[in-house]
């Protein structure tokens, strides 16, 4: 059959075919629809407005194939899909790392865009009792400050819980402590003592400026010294609006998940040490997995939000996600059915660990840099 030739309007047509490639240079044939070194569309025609709506849509409605066959495995083959890439099928599927980070920062988006958001800032979180909402459990730290002092007992308290605090704003008292002083005490206790000090300070009297608040107290305006005492600002503006805190963490959960993955991929690269899989490729089918979790919860994102329900949520993570974990390490590593479960339980448990141990750590940097 022949081939049916291009309308005369049409950027495909022979009136605007080139003999060199605009984009890369290369030498073309006239009959070059195509260049055959970055693949660009052998064409002279300006662009149009609808040239451009016509690349727009098609790049909306036209899927690409790796993408298809990406969404596909990932979604209804777990485990195949990393099989399948490390043992060479790479253009059959999008990079698993920027696929990883796209998905994942959608799904953000997309919960911020439908208002999911916002049920961390509801009166829930707001209506907290303000003589309770930061007593923290501080007995390491109590622990660890008296250790270090040669056994004298330090009440850190009063540095905590807003009560006391406002007691000591009221009667304008503060324990001060000269720079001289802190000097000749451990690194511990000073930087206790330095943090009680400013956060006293700013209570009583709630002076922004740390320059103006160090040069009052007479210590030293170093960049640490206000580094800390700004710490004032940033944990007020937490108190009052905590929503908005949790929402700043939750926008970076998928650069902490990228920086997690190789802490996790070592354990994967030490219980499979036989299987003679790169520890790259442990990485891989850890972002597999992350990636079909966020994919698993933007397809759920619109059910739950007709239904103002969590159910497939919660079915995601409690009965599809570990069933999708354990035939993916079935699939990809090939091993029996008893084997893969006891490996499926460590794994679980060490991830569950790291997590948590992970995002205590994370929030706290998360804290400190706001």
């Amino acid at each position: 059959m022949k081939k049916k030739e291009p309308q005369l309007s049409s950027r495909k047509s022979l009136r605007y075919r080139g003999t060199q490639c605009l984009n890369c240079g290369q030498p073309l044939d006239i009959s070059d629809v195509y260049c055959p070194h970055c693949s660009q569309e052998n064409s002279t025609k300006q662009l149009s407005v609808k040239d451009f709506f016509e690349q727009f849509l098609s790049s909306i409605l036209v899927y690409d194939s790796r993408l298809q066959s990406t969404f596909k495995d990932l979604l209804f083959r777990p485990g195949v899909i990393t099989r399948n890439y490390v043992s060479g099928q790479r253009l059959r599927y999008a990079n698993p790392f920027r696929f990883f980070l796209s998905v994942s920062i959608i799904y953000f988006i997309v919960q911020g865009l439908l208002g999911l958001s916002d049920s961390f800032g509801d009166d829930k979180l707001m209506n907290v009792k303000t003589d309770t909402e930061n007593e923290f459990n501080l007995d390491s730290l109590q622990n660890a400050i008296k250790t270090e002092s040669g056994g004298r007992d330090t009440d850190i308290a009063p540095f905590f819980k807003l009560d006391s605090l406002s007691k000591q704003k009221m009667e304008n008292k503060i324990d001060y402590v000269s720079e001289a002083a802190l000097d000749t005490m451990s690194s511990l206790e000073s930087y206790y003592k330095r943090l009680k000090l400013y956060q006293e300070f700013y209570s009583a009297h709630k002076i922004k400026n740390p320059a103006v608040a160090l040069d009052s107290l007479k210590h030293q305006n170093t960049r640490f010294n206000r580094w800390i005492y700004s710490k004032n600002r940033t944990w007020e503006k937490i108190k009052e609006n905590p929503g908005e805190f949790l929402n700043y963490c939750m926008s970076k959960i998928p650069f902490f998940l990228f920086f997690f993955t190789p802490f996790f991929a070592l354990f994967f690269w030490i219980l499979y040490s036989r299987k003679r899989y790169t520890y790259l490729e442990h990485m891989i089918f850890i972002f597999h997995i992350f990636s079909f979790v966020f994919l698993a919860m933007l397809l759920f994102t619109v059910p739950d939000l007709l239904w103002e329900s969590q159910f497939f949520l919660g079915a995601l993570f409690l009965f599809i996600g570990p069933f999708y974990f354990y035939k993916a390490l079935r699939n990809f590593y090939q091993q029996s059915r008893i084997i893969t479960l006891i490996k499926f339980v460590f794994l679980s448990t060490v991830f569950t660990i790291g997590l948590s141990t992970a995002t205590v750590l994370f929030v706290a940097i998360t804290a400190a840099m706001y």
